[in-house]
């Protein structure tokens, strides 16, 4: 069984930057897919990027898209997410989630049901 561990929320300025982890252990990530979704206060868990296994294929949401990187370390069993040009609208959770694939079809990336495992998550707030 797998373990997700996010760490690196807290509180920041509109403009400003945070780098999220999410250490894995239980299983090693170097042949999965892996992806960080966010949910906000009454909203759904809305999608926010992928990572393939060998980090050679991401995907963003529109709305992040320029602004956050996911990577990976599979040594280190960790991927990042770093978050440039924080708005306040990027408030919220922010949850770490792997599949049991190594890479997952582009039109299924941003569906919850394509991952298996989930963090705890962390939370993420940006001040205006």
């Amino acid at each position: 069984q797998m373990q997700l561990t996010e760490s690196g929320g807290g509180l920041v300025q509109a403009g400003g930057s945070l780098r999220l982890s999410c250490a894995a252990s239980g299983r090693t990530i170097r042949a999965i897919a892996m992806g960080w979704f966010r949910q906000a206060p009454g909203k759904e868990r809305d999608f926010v990027g992928y990572i393939n296994w060998g980090g050679g294929s991401t995907y963003y949401a529109d709305s992040v898209k320029g602004r956050f990187t996911i990577s990976r370390d599979n040594a280190k069993n960790t991927v990042h997410l770093q978050m440039n040009s924080l708005k306040p609208e990027d408030t919220a959770v922010y949850y770490c989630a792997a599949t049991n694939q190594a890479n997952v079809d582009s039109d299924l990336v941003t569906a919850t049901a394509s991952y298996n495992y989930w963090g705890q998550g962390t939370q993420v707030t940006v001040s205006s």
